[in-house]
């Protein structure tokens, strides 16, 4: 048997660089790999999870809906009640930036079970963040169990949360990107160290979850065919992500609005979760394509003709029922839930100006409204290509550049910008 200290010793020999390797590849690449074949791995299992258990649940048929969203929002309630609060993706910013890069792997459990009932019943949250803060946090073990320091220690738990950005969006350059990003209001890269971390170990979860789940390559979404139509595209784009800005201001201040209410009611947790099952439960009665996060819906609202009153409807009611779900204590991420809200907006908008490229439209929105609430420029536009098959970075950089330079000065997560004990 080998002794615990012979065992760290040789996982701490994978952070020097040999002398006899001739190559900038070094010992510390197959740390990453490692930290990105975990975070695949965990990624992989979760998503079939997920699957298994919202497909039981797509059973909910009319109003069943209502009961359904309700008592799962009680028991996620309970599991976060009574295992511990697993926190959201402004503690997962927190803890990077100020705590040096420790997530703590014993939150978990809770955001694993909660967050899959929450996801599963059909919230207007999606999995982006549970796979973050559970990758995340088993890179933040790892470098611990090495006894990592420093930038080392932060750009591990950096690693592990591009793996599971990236075995989401299936997209390693714009998932290792996002993860990096997201930490600040301002500044696009500041832990920049992390970067090479964050490709290496988003590349080996992207192998891993595609094996698991058989993913195919191409893009996630299926948007018509876009042909550079004039010069002046990109002035189309800033228009558009303008308006996109203004819901993505008043998408902020509802949340800012609702998450007063609801802490002046002062509920516990599963009972506030309770309430904000129910709400979402009515407005999936009434609109069910504003049920679940947005990940198959938006190719259903792009392959279907919808009424411009129903699409106005979807839109406005898709806002507040993410709105509720992320102050209401619901689990999830708000990211592809966004770009549900900007695609339904640039279909709003084609309606009214039918001379525009319908994907010009969409895709600007999108990159617009998710760039002004997450601060995420340049990975939105990565991220976008990718899922939508949206290869002239033109439009789309301007867009995503509007949607960030005109967000408020207060980020939509808060810690992105201040320390919150």
């Amino acid at each position: 048997m080998i002794s615990k200290k012979k065992f760290l010793k040789r996982l701490n020999s994978l952070k020097t660089h040999s002398p006899f390797n001739p190559f900038v590849f070094g010992r510390s690449v197959f740390l990453w790999i490692f930290v990105g074949l975990i975070g695949g791995t965990i990624a992989g299992g979760y998503w079939i999870i997920l699957e298994h258990l919202t497909e039981l649940m797509s059973y909910a048929k009319g109003w069943q809906v209502i009961p359904l969203m309700a008592f799962s929002g009680l028991f996620a309630g309970l599991i976060i009640h009574f295992i511990g609060d697993p926190g959201e993706i402004k503690l997962i910013v927190n803890n990077i930036r100020f705590k040096k890069g420790r997530l703590e792997p014993k939150n978990n459990p809770s955001m694993f079970l909660s967050s899959l009932l929450c996801i599963a019943s059909g919230g207007s949250l999606g999995p982006e963040a549970p796979l973050v803060q559970i990758t995340g946090s088993t890179g933040s073990w790892i470098g611990k169990i090495l006894r990592l320091k420093g930038e080392d220690f932060r750009s591990l738990t950096i690693a592990g949360m591009a793996s599971g950005f990236t075995a989401l969006f299936g997209a390693p350059v714009g998932g290792s990107l996002f993860s990096l990003e997201i930490l600040h209001h301002k500044y696009v890269v500041e832990y920049y160290q992390a970067i090479i971390p964050a490709l290496v170990a988003s590349c080996a979860s992207y192998v891993v979850f595609a094996l698991i789940v058989h993913l195919g390559f191409g893009p996630t979404w299926h948007f018509p065919s876009y042909h550079v139509e004039s010069m002046f595209d990109f002035i189309f784009a800033v228009l558009f992500a303008s308006v996109a800005v203004c819901f993505g201001w008043a998408f902020i201040y509802l949340t800012k609005i609702l998450n007063f209410t609801w802490k002046k009611t002062r509920l516990p947790i599963y009972a506030k979760m309770f309430a904000g099952g129910l709400i979402l439960g009515t407005i999936a009665y009434y609109l069910p394509l504003t049920r679940y996060f947005g990940h198959e819906e938006i190719n259903t609202i792009l392959t279907n003709e919808y009424s411009i009153q129903l699409l106005i409807s979807l839109f406005a009611f898709k806002i507040i029922a993410i709105a509720i779900t992320v102050t209401s204590g619901w689990r999830g991420g708000f990211i592809i839930p966004m770009f549900f809200v900007g695609a339904t907006l640039g279909l709003i908008l084609h309606h009214f100006f039918p001379g525009v490229n319908l994907t010009l439209a969409t895709v600007s929105c999108m990159a617009a409204i998710n760039a002004c609430v997450t601060r995420t420029p340049l990975s939105t536009i990565l991220l976008l290509s990718a899922l939508t098959g949206f290869t002239y970075f033109v439009p789309i950089t301007f867009a995503s550049l509007t949607g960030y330079f005109f967000s408020p000065n207060n980020p939509f997560i808060s810690t992105q910008k201040h320390r919150e004990e």
